[in-house]
């Protein structure tokens, strides 16, 4: 009788077989050279590759409603933040310019930048903007088209929630009326909305709703109530970003003041808009920044006039944040003159309002 010999390998493949799976397979190392050509040393400085998978990269956009650059700047910053790859992009409100009673307007208005913001590969988020929620059919609109006015997610560990300062803000109603007026006229024919501005001196008008000390915003007892019961759930995260559309932190309100206390003691950032200008600011050790437009109106002169996009990279020792003017970026055909008109752009004063 012939004798079975049975090998190691025999065995090995009858343990996988009894198991029901297959042989592991070695993954391949991330980064990959001729071992043997580099036994001493190295045309390189480092091999700490920055590819933990917990970490990530968002981009944020400021504002476009506002006196929306009809030169396309937030059709740019779309184009370029497709070349950037960002996993996804946070906003800080005002899309569109609203301030209208009529329903037709709002309806382009909204067509129009949805068509922007599809062409981006990768999430959008919303927050609403004062310029998005201002009369009754556009509060109306915004509940058909985006739902909740705050709202919360997590991403790789790390918490962001959006807050609405919005909800009890109106203009009146005379202002409303000339910034419908001169929205629509800026679509058509921007020569005619400057000299229309200069008409119902709309831009000192404007600057007058917001200059001096910022307004106080209050924050319901429902959102407040939200705002907390959301940390309270998410206690262990890495780190928390709150997104808002106005400054609040410059000019806190008893309900601001409340919620501020309640993320104390975690790590967090938070991130507005609604200036067009980019401001910083370190209270109590952590980061509230106020980022620049993508293309809204400069009402204010100064450094922070630039349109821009902010960098964010999570790390496990929190976040890296950069800010990019639009204008520094082009694609790898190199330098296109005719981006330029979208970013050197006239100063305050010279046309445009918004805020």
């Amino acid at each position: 009788m012939a004798r079975l010999t049975i090998t190691p390998i025999l065995i090995i493949v009858a343990i996988v077989i009894m198991l029901g799976c297959t042989p592991v397979e070695r993954e391949e190392p991330v980064f990959v050279y001729d071992t043997a050509a580099f036994t001493g040393a190295k045309p390189w400085a480092s091999e700490n590759f920055k590819n933990d998978p917990k970490n990530f990269r968002f981009a944020i956009l400021g504002d476009r409603g506002g006196g929306a650059n009809p030169r396309g700047t937030y059709e740019r910053a779309i184009e370029q933040l497709n070349w950037l790859q960002p996993e996804f992009v946070m906003s800080v409100g005002d899309y569109v310019e609203g301030y209208t009673s009529d329903p037709a307007v709002l309806k382009t208005e909204w067509d129009e930048f949805e068509g922007i913001v599809a062409k981006l590969q990768m999430p959008f988020f919303f927050v609403r903007g004062n310029h998005d929620i201002n009369t009754p059919i556009t509060r109306e609109a915004w509940d058909k088209l985006r739902g909740p006015k705050f709202y919360h997610f997590k991403y790789k560990d790390v918490l962001f929630i959006t807050l609405d300062t919005e909800d009890s803000q109106d203009v009146a109603p005379d202002l409303e009326k000339d910034l419908a007026e001169y929205n629509d006229l800026n679509r058509k024919d921007p020569e005619a909305a400057k000299a229309f501005a200069a008409k119902v001196d709309l831009l000192s008008r404007v600057q007058e709703m917001v200059a001096g000390e910022p307004p106080k915003i209050d924050f319901s007892e429902q959102q407040i109530e939200w705002f907390k019961k959301v940390l309270a759930e998410n206690k262990d995260v890495r780190w928390t970003f709150v997104f808002l559309h106005q400054p609040v932190w410059n000019n806190p309100s008893e309900s601001f003041k409340k919620m501020d206390a309640a993320i104390q003691g975690r790590n967090f950032t938070f991130f507005a808009g609604h200036t067009h200008y980019y401001d910083y600011d370190l209270i109590n050790g952590h980061e509230y920044i106020t980022v620049a437009s993508a293309g809204a109106t400069f009402v204010y002169d100064g450094p922070g006039n630039v349109d821009m996009l902010t960098w964010v990279t999570m790390t496990d020792k929190g976040p890296e944040i950069a800010g990019i003017a639009l204008k520094g970026l082009f694609d790898r055909k190199g330098l296109d003159p005719a981006m330029f008109d979208a970013y050197d752009r006239t100063p305050p004063g010279a046309g445009g309002v918004g805020h």
